[in-house]
């Protein structure tokens, strides 16, 4: 007896997560090479700005990936997505530019401008359970 209260997943959030699962990974797999010391003799070389670069490029296609989900789904999926979205990137805006004036202003530790990107998503995840409705 399957006592899941998932829905199952329809065709454009299937490609959602196939997508996912290939920015993200190629997302992990630099940045775990890059803790290990992998790219450590390429610091501050030209080399350096392109892995830079190559690592900003998963994290465009996530992007791009949950703005497909959007095009892709029905109209609650979409607005309740394109909601979620917004009220996360405000957040974490709002969260990162606060932050910021901290380090300026109070001698805060500073915080690398990478980290709003899994900030965003934190946040997008913890308020998707608040936002279930369209309106």
């Amino acid at each position: 007896m399957n006592y899941s209260t998932a829905a199952p997943l329809d065709a454009p959030q299937k490609r959602y997560v196939t997508r996912t699962l290939m920015f993200m990974g190629g997302y992990v797999a630099v940045n775990v090479l890059a803790i290990l010391g992998a790219f450590d003799e390429i610091v501050g070389e030209p080399a350096g700005w392109i892995l830079g670069l190559a690592v900003a490029a998963p994290v465009a296609g996530q992007i791009w990936a949950t703005l497909r989900l959007m095009v892709e789904s029905d109209e609650f999926v979409r607005v309740l997505t394109a909601k979620r979205f917004i009220a996360a990137s405000g957040l974490a805006m709002a969260l990162f530019s606060g932050w910021g004036f901290v380090e300026s202003y109070g001698g805060a530790p500073h915080a690398p401008g990478w980290m709003i990107y899994p900030l965003f998503w934190g946040l997008y995840g913890l308020i998707t359970p608040l936002i279930r409705t369209t309106r």
